[in-house]
């Protein structure tokens, strides 16, 4: 019961502490998906290109795991690990635009499982691809 008691307390002096920063500085209330979700329409059109061979499941595994690794942000960071796919930063060569983000995704899924839900279905046992 103390234990509850601590952790509600707690979230509600967190919770507060972050309504009043937000309330400083309002820019700062888009979250990093959001911001990093949008793609010109000509990067839009070369990833629509560079995904055009992948089948309806191949697309929802694929975004199944950006939304699992990411939250389909590309430019989420962790470690050495970056962008929608959480890809190592050696695999996208210093660029990391989205067109080049989904080309090392594909190519780097292709070579190590062969498919995109295959891809899953190792990240659905090992939570990691």
């Amino acid at each position: 019961m103390k234990l509850a008691a601590f952790l509600l307390i707690f979230g509600f002096a967190f919770g507060m502490g972050t309504e009043v920063t937000s309330s400083i500085n309002p820019q700062t209330q888009t979250t990093t998906a959001q911001a990093s979700s949008r793609v010109s329409a000509s990067q839009a059109k070369k990833i629509a290109k560079i995904n055009a061979g992948l089948s309806k499941n191949q697309k929802a595994a694929k975004n199944w795991i950006a939304r699992h690794e990411s939250g389909y942000s590309y430019t989420a960071r962790n470690g050495n690990c970056y962008g929608r796919y959480q890809l190592l930063r050696a695999y996208l060569h210093g660029n990391y635009s989205p067109v080049n983000q989904e080309k090392a995704a594909n190519r780097y899924v292709s070579g190590r499982y062969g498919t995109w839900t295959h891809a899953k279905h190792f990240w659905q046992a090992h939570h990691w691809y």
